[in-house]
């Protein structure tokens, strides 16, 4: 890859990423809800749940300032089904999404009702990084 490339596409996602802390602060009086989701993260992992070989420091300081859950469980053995799981509030048996490879019909739909949507229609403006993996293969609907 050409080392200025290397460069650029990083500063590019980091100055995107940073681009709303650069507007004007708005009063709201609405919380900011920042949703992080990690497949394959054991609670074991991160420092605010004990771990000691491995340094968390930022993880550790959000969950210090915001909120850290202590009781919880998987919805499913492999990550995209638990991934539908957590969008949609839906338990295991209620979701289409059942392995990582979906199969015709086994993503979620149009009209499946997310947490995003659900906070969209709050008057939040939501957004995704990373991976999705909970629709078919080249489809165009947003998450």
């Amino acid at each position: 890859m050409n080392p200025t490339l290397k460069f650029v596409l990083p500063a590019c996602c980091a100055l995107g990423a940073a681009a709303p802390t650069f507007a004007a602060p708005v009063e709201s009086p609405r919380p900011n809800i920042v949703f992080i989701l990690a497949d394959d993260l054991g609670y074991g992992e991160l420092g605010c749940y004990g771990q000691k070989t491995v340094a968390t420091p930022n993880l550790d300081r959000m969950a210090q300032e915001g909120m850290r859950f202590t009781r919880f469980y998987a919805g499913s053995a492999v990550c995209a089904p638990s991934r539908s799981v957590l969008m949609t509030g839906q338990h295991t048996g209620h979701t289409r999404v059942r392995d990582n490879a979906a199969a015709a019909g086994q993503t979620l739909h149009a009209e499946d009702v997310t947490v995003a949507t659900m906070l969209q229609r709050a008057g939040y403006t939501t957004g995704l990084l990373g991976k999705w993996g909970l629709g078919d293969e080249n489809s165009t609907g947003a998450p």
